[in-house]
């Protein structure tokens, strides 16, 4: 791989994991319209890496509280909102888990076509929008049920459809649960944990399988790269969600579906 793709495919992996446009779009568009060969599994691995680093490294004082709480509520210590809050992630994360590990094969291979994606871009960008134009929630993350846990985590067992956005489509449902737009990104964000160590870590089993060589250098900068960009890309967008809502994340949604339908249709 030169430099120019591993830029490239490492800010656009850390900016897309955690708006709500679709990374799945996008990496498959990167290689299509710059006719790069496929960078592989170990760089994939590699940008989810990163990623995850710049969440931990961003929601760590919130992490810490809340295996803290976490642990005492398993050892019959008592339940406080930290508490609950890990348990909210953990149940919204079972659907997604098990959904993935039943239809893995069949998404992989008959729904990443181009215009799969961009039914998913279009159908759940305009969902995103009319939960944000309608909204009206207030509560916290600190604030939620063990019921609104289980609908946006079965909503994000919806983002396997590629073009969906996990991000984005959980939003959606927090949002129509009546959370407010920071508290629907937050918990977003914290959901991605689990996720991308569940993906991430298939990810190393295929690739420990299949034994191929491993470019150390390409790894290290797109791991790291990835992390700064996904880190920036939280920082920001919680800065200013409150003040410019999803819409034009909508709109942008909007404009790539129907890119893909001209490029492909």
């Amino acid at each position: 791989m030169d430099w120019l793709q591993i830029v490239l495919l490492s800010i656009v992996q850390g900016l897309t994991e955690f708006l709500p446009i679709s990374s799945s779009a996008h990496l498959i568009l990167v290689p299509v319209l710059t006719d790069w060969p496929d960078q592989g599994l170990a760089f994939d691995v590699a940008l989810h890496l990163g990623s995850l680093i710049a969440v931990v490294l961003y929601f760590r004082r919130e992490l810490a509280a809340m295996t803290a709480s976490w642990g005492r509520s398993v050892a019959g210590r008592g339940t406080d909102e930290d508490a609950r809050l890990a348990w909210w992630v953990i149940l919204a994360t079972i659907p997604v888990g098990l959904v993935g590990l039943a239809f893995k094969d069949a998404i992989e291979v008959v729904m990443r076509s181009p215009l799969v994606l961009a039914g998913g871009l279009i159908g759940f960008g305009l969902l995103l929008g009319y939960a944000d134009w309608r909204h009206r929630g207030t509560r916290s993350e600190y604030r939620m049920h063990w019921r609104d846990a289980l609908g946006i985590g079965l909503a994000q067992a919806l983002a396997l459809i590629p073009g969906t956005s996990r991000s984005g489509i959980t939003m959606t449902a927090a949002l129509l649960l009546g959370l407010s737009r920071e508290a629907s990104a937050r918990f977003s964000f914290l959901l991605s944990i689990p996720v991308i160590v569940l993906a991430g870590g298939l990810e190393t089993l295929e690739l420990l399988e299949a034994s191929t060589p491993v470019a150390w250098a390409d790894l290290a900068m797109g791991t790291l790269l990835s992390g700064i960009s996904a880190y920036l890309c939280i920082h920001f967008f919680l800065v200013f969600i409150r003040r410019i809502g999803m819409q034009p994340f909508v709109v942008y949604r909007l404009i790539l579906g129907v890119a893909l339908i001209w490029l492909f249709g």
